[in-house]
């Protein structure tokens, strides 16, 4: 297999310093000098519980709520000097009730943004079908639907692709998945994952689902009250090295096995090939979870691994996983690599 390509960044640097957020009559600031830089591309996870100040954070960054002191810049220009409106026009906005207009169609709630731009109405109906195609919704049965007419996850995709629609480098969401079964849940971040990798926005996402920050992120931020970065790391490092208990309490059972989950195999030091057509057989693509549910089907014994032309290329056994487990993964944005 060929090593990982650059991944282009079309997103912004976030830079946030000292930010501090204090309502008037209570006792302690919301959030309390939260400093992070984030990378043009990056996907960044808040992870905290109800009320740590994760939420206010992130919409300090659009100044949905105005931070008290501190800066906050997106590629290097101060958001305090900018029109409030006009900030929030260029970063796209997802939160967890989708907030779509029940009396406007499919197609004019994707447009909303791109209206108030002054885009001209080709334009706007060039872009409504694409982004319903980008989502894997067909503009044909889709554009001219209302809210009422879809489902749950269909009106969620819709409101990822109303957060696209003028193309902002920047993307803030708030528990957007949060609302929805488990089984949709997981296909939308799946869809959402295949997204990222196409489009590449600076993306911050608030959950309180630690597999869901695991699943998703480049880097997580475990956050306590006042919005106090307790780590802030990749998953893979989260995962094999908590820095205290409280990030461990997030972390919880089975440690491992999310960071197999995490790691192509890639990644792994290839034993020599076992090439028994018709034994059990893995990708390098497949991650190392996967791996380890083969060895366990076949007994432990060595399974073969195929690349992207259906050639052995080697083999895997319990302690070519093992050994991956003690290294440092850099997210993609970082690395300068791709998503696996």
């Amino acid at each position: 297999m060929s090593e990982p390509t650059s991944r282009a960044a079309a997103g912004a640097r976030i830079v946030l310093k000292d930010v501090t957020k204090v309502y008037p009559g209570q006792p302690g600031p919301a959030v309390d000098s939260f400093s992070m830089d984030i990378a043009p591309g990056e996907l960044i996870m808040f992870v905290g519980p109800s009320g740590c100040g994760k939420t206010t954070t992130m919409k300090m960054i659009n100044r949905i709520i105005e931070p008290t002191s501190g800066s906050i810049t997106i590629d290097g220009q101060d958001i305090l000097t900018l029109n409030p409106n006009e900030l929030r026009r260029r970063i796209g906005y997802v939160i967890q009730q989708i907030g779509l207009f029940p009396h406007m169609t499919i197609a004019e709630n994707i447009a909303v943004v791109p209206k108030l731009l002054g885009w001209d109405r080709n334009k706007i109906r060039n872009r409504v079908e694409e982004l319903l195609a980008v989502v894997e919704l067909d503009p044909k049965t889709f554009a001219s639907r209302y809210p009422r007419q879809l489902s749950g996850g269909q009106q969620q995709r819709v409101g990822v692709a109303r957060a696209l629609a003028a193309d902002p480098p920047v993307m803030l969401m708030d528990e957007p998945f949060g609302a929805t079964d488990p089984i949709t849940r997981e296909k939308l971040q799946s869809e959402f994952l295949r997204l990222q990798e196409k489009l590449s926005k600076t993306i911050v996402f608030v959950t309180h689902d630690f597999d869901e920050a695991v699943r998703l992120g480049d880097r997580i931020a475990v956050l306590s009250d006042h919005s106090s970065i307790e780590q802030f790391d990749t998953p893979a490092n989260i995962l094999a090295n908590p820095a205290n208990d409280y990030v461990s309490q997030f972390v919880g059972h089975g440690a491992a096995l999310k960071r197999l989950g995490l790691i192509p195999v890639h990644q792994a030091s290839l034993g020599p090939n076992v090439a028994v057509r018709g034994a059990i057989e893995v990708s390098v693509n497949d991650s190392l979870r996967d791996a380890l549910d083969a060895l366990v089907l076949s007994g432990g014994t060595p399974v073969a691994v195929l690349n992207d032309q259906g050639r052995v290329v080697g083999s895997i056994d319990i302690e070519k996983i093992s050994a991956v487990l003690g290294a440092e993964i850099l997210p993609p944005a970082l690395a300068g690599g791709v998503r696996p």
